[in-house]
Formats: C-alpha cells, sequence, structure tokens
C-alpha cells in the first residue's frame, strides 16, 4: 500500500499525516497540492469520466490551515459518497461527516490548544469555509508565516493606508458593525472591509503629517 505520510509532513502536523494518507489510498483519491488561490483554499471534484475523486488543497497554508482544509474537503468525498448529488453542498450530511472526520485528530491532539478551543466551537456549526469563522480564522491565523507588510485590517490604526493584491489603495476608517468603513484613495469610494481581509500596509501620508504637526 502507498504511504504519502512523509510528503504530507511537509503540510500538516507530521501526527495526522499517516490518517490523510491513508483516506487518500482507500478512496482513490487524487490529491493535489495546489498554488496559491485567493478564491479558495481547497477544491474537491466529485468522479467524472474518466477521473475518480480529485482534491486539491492551497500550498501555503499554514499546517493547521491545511490539515482543517483537507478535512474539509474529504467530508465533500464522504457525502457524494453517501449521497451523490442529492444533497446540499455543506448541508447537514456533510456537516456531520466533517465533525465524524475531525474526531481522530483532536483525540490525537495534532491541534494547539487554542486552535482546538475555536476548532470544537466551529465544528457545532461549520460553515462553507473556516474562513467564514472569524473566532477560528483569527486564531489560525497566529501560525502564518506573513510576507513584510502583509496584515489584516482589523490589526491596523484608524486612517492607516494600504493595498490589495490588484494594486488599489484604500484608508482605513471607523468601523460600522462587523466590518471597516475603507475609502478608496483614487475613487473616493467607501467600501466595506472584513477585519481579517489580508492588506499591504503602506507609508501613510496622513499619519506623517498629523506627527510632523504634533512633534512642532
Amino acid at each position: 500500500m502507498p504511504d504519502y505520510s512523509h510528503q504530507l509532513s511537509q503540510y500538516m502536523p507530521a501526527l495526522a499525516a499517516p490518517v490523510i494518507s491513508r483516506w487518500i489510498v482507500d478512496s482513490r483519491c487524487l490529491f493535489r497540492i495546489s498554488k496559491s488561490r485567493s478564491s479558495k483554499l481547497g477544491d474537491y471534484r466529485a468522479p467524472h469520466g474518466k477521473h475518480g475523486h480529485r482534491i486539491s488543497v492551497n500550498h501555503n497554508l499554514n499546517p493547521y490551515a491545511f490539515l482543517i482544509t483537507t478535512i474539509h474537503e474529504f467530508a465533500h468525498l464522504k457525502t457524494w459518497n453517501n449521497h451523490k448529488n442529492s444533497v446540499k453542498p455543506h448541508g447537514q450530511e456533510w456537516k456531520t461527516h466533517f465533525g465524524q472526520l475531525m474526531q481522530p485528530f483532536i483525540q490525537l491532539r495534532v491541534f494547539p490548544g487554542d486552535v482546538e478551543a475555536a476548532l470544537i466551537r466551529y465544528l457545532a456549526n461549520p460553515a462553507a469555509s473556516s474562513c467564514t469563522d472569524l473566532g477560528l480564522f483569527r486564531v489560525l491565523k497566529r501560525y502564518d508565516i506573513q510576507s513584510n507588510g502583509i496584515q489584516v485590517v482589523e490589526q491596523l490604526p484608524e486612517n492607516a493606508i494600504f493595498s490589495l493584491k490588484n494594486g488599489r489603495v484604500f484608508q482605513k476608517k471607523e468601523k460600522i458593525r462587523k466590518r471597516y468603513r475603507c475609502i478608496e484613495l483614487t475613487t473616493r469610494r467607501i467600501y466595506l472591509f472584513s477585519p481579517v481581509a489580508e492588506v499591504t500596509v503602506l507609508e501613510s501620508p496622513i499619519n506623517s503629517v498629523i506627527l510632523a504637526r504634533h512633534s512642532s
């Protein structure tokens, strides 16, 4: 029987790798470690034509996010095996399978205490993506290796200037309920940002002027 534990342990906690390797073999799944995709963390595709089960997970996730995403996609695989296309993608059947598949890893204590606590809360009603649960997302972000200048919006001071990957530049303003009001500098249009949206911090000319004014 093939064993992919060594390869998988480069992307997820080593204790979890043998379990995932066995799932891959038993389900005859084509498991691919993918390049980074901003639109999704992972993907499941059901058997079609000559293709069997296919799962892909972004390579740049931290080990705990990678494992949770992998389990998320295998829950889709199990749901498809049991129900085909007769149920909703993230309906009760998927939620049940996701919770069941997560149990061995909680028993193995592969997650740090803070991640495990947030994960158990999330399992009470798991959503389509761990990114939609702000509590779990914030805890998982602690284990990311961030590039220089990358932060989430809620960490920035008011009036900070930041940019997105597409080059658009914004100024952070006040919080409105769960999101932050931000002004796009070129158009002056208002946008609401998730508190955990990843952005690149730029040097703020406005903050520099204020500091200079106070120092004079």
